[in-house]
């Protein structure tokens, strides 16, 4: 991530423009669901040809490709920033508090009500447990690179951003497994802790690790320059890599999701209720606080959104690429984007009002972004 200064001479991150990947992300998810499927239909050996392709549990086609996906957004990372935590601590608190004290526990009895109880009688049996956990694995983990652009579309503080997504990043890698262990045994699901605990460590802690080994060697071999010429070169493998794994699980999900085309939308109202929940709960405890509209907007956001390069990851591990916790997890993929920007919409029009609040504090101009 490239830097430049501001008004003080204080050296900022750079704010990313959503490319057209991400604006149009909904549409290339919606177009894996029709070649999945399609493909699944014409050549089932195939797919599960891949699926049988495990060690420890672990799937090597998937793993190759989450590491893909997740190692470019984690070379993004400062974890530098970490020193700037203090400077906006109403904001941070609210956010942790939102990311790690609230979301998992709020979607897991989203979970319980609507796909446990009241949708019941309209999913297959034998996987509403699996969809429970799916839902679980996805609010367990807050978003890392998207909300970087969320940020941005909302005029974020950057220093903000980007020491609350390192210090999550931290949290995760200790926080995740106990998080996820402690709902799926609420939810009388049987906790695989060996595959759990391996998910961790492939998909956290290993490539956090590598990610920042090769930030640090950019960095030393040619600075900014040097770093932004790689995420450019890897972002396209990130892209291909996260499209080629929603091909193989709409290719396992075909014969389920053509029998009952309802449980996508079924699986999203809770999905959708824990956005708006959380990020409008974030945005007025920022207020309540006296934090600026600047940190509000990106902790709102990121209070809301969703690692779900790590919840699709962790679902196939534990329950397989046929399993309702798979399919849900990627239902999180589909409307991340629309929900998203309907959420920078509230925020970006709601400023105003914001700002009116008493207790709201003035953000110096040399600390805005």
């Amino acid at each position: 991530m490239s830097a430049s200064t501001d008004a003080a001479g204080t050296a900022r991150p750079a704010k990313p423009a959503m490319n057209l990947f991400e604006r149009y992300l909904t549409l290339w998810v919606a177009l894996c669901i029709v070649v999945g499927i399609a493909l699944g239909y014409l050549a089932p050996g195939l797919f599960h040809a891949f699926g049988a392709l495990e060690v420890a549990s672990v799937n090597l086609p998937v793993a190759v490709l989450v590491w893909l996906m997740i190692i470019p957004m984690l070379v993004k990372i400062d974890f530098g920033a970490l020193g700037q935590v203090a400077r906006h601590w109403r904001g941070i608190g609210v956010t942790l508090f939102i990311n790690w004290a609230v979301k998992p526990f709020s979607m897991a009895a989203l979970g319980w009500l609507f796909i446990g109880w009241l949708f019941r009688d309209w999913l297959p049996a034998e996987q509403i447990n699996s969809y429970i956990a799916g839902l679980i694995l996805l609010a367990a983990a807050p978003c890392t690179a998207m909300v970087f652009v969320w940020s941005n579309l909302t005029d974020g503080e950057p220093h903000f951003t980007l020491s609350q997504v390192a210090l999550n990043d931290v949290i995760m890698v200790f926080a995740f497994a106990p998080i996820v262990a402690l709902l799926l045994g609420l939810s009388a699901i049987t906790v695989p802790w060996e595959t759990l605990l391996l998910s961790v460590g492939l998909y956290i802690v290993v490539p956090v690790i590598l990610a920042q080994v090769v930030r640090r060697r950019m960095l030393a071999k040619g600075g900014e320059a040097a770093l932004a010429r790689l995420l450019g070169r890897l972002q396209p493998l990130s892209l291909v890599a996260l499209l080629a794994t929603l091909v193989l699980l709409f290719g396992f999900q075909g014969e389920q999701i053509i029998a009952q085309p309802l449980i996508i939308a079924l699986l999203a109202v809770p999905i959708l209720i824990q956005v708006y929940f959380n990020s409008g709960l974030a945005y007025l405890l920022n207020r309540w606080a006296g934090e600026a509209h600047c940190v509000a907007g990106p902790s709102a956001l990121i209070g809301a959104s969703n690692f779900f390069e790590l919840a699709v990851a962790a679902a196939i591990s534990l329950f397989g690429f046929s399993s309702g916790a798979a399919l849900a997890t990627v239902v999180g993929v589909l409307i991340e984007v629309p929900v998203m920007l309907s959420v920078v919409r509230i925020v970006n029009g709601s400023r105003g009002w914001y700002e009116r609040g008493a207790r709201v504090a003035r953000t110096p101009p040399s600390a805005r972004p």
